[in-house]
């Protein structure tokens, strides 16, 4: 029997408008809740099913499209569509790309 002393590689996640694949920690995360609602989860842990994005164009790219409802799998109201960019906007990290330290 073979030991396997190596760690097995990160799991890459893709970008659901580009389709760019980064590790988890360059992405940013949204998430259908349990209640059915979307938000953007800063911290990456929330549990629900989760779309990840690269960059605030193709947050807007998505959400124009449609991109993200179908990740999700719900219907998203316009109003939603707002509250997640500013979320996304508001936030330290959100649409550059990077973590900030």
């Amino acid at each position: 029997m073979a030991n396997v002393s190596a760690q097995s590689p990160k799991r890459q996640r893709t970008c659901i408008c580009c389709g760019k694949q980064e590790g988890k920690g360059q992405l940013h995360r949204f998430v259908r809740t349990a209640s059915g609602q979307v938000a953007f989860d800063v911290t990456g842990r929330a549990a629900g099913r989760g779309a990840y994005v690269c960059s605030k164009e193709c947050l807007q790219k998505a959400c124009k499209t449609r991109r993200l409802e179908r990740a999700l799998r719900i219907s998203i109201a316009p109003e939603s569509y707002e509250q997640l960019m500013e979320e996304f906007f508001g936030c330290p990290s959100g649409g550059d790309g990077e973590t900030e330290e």
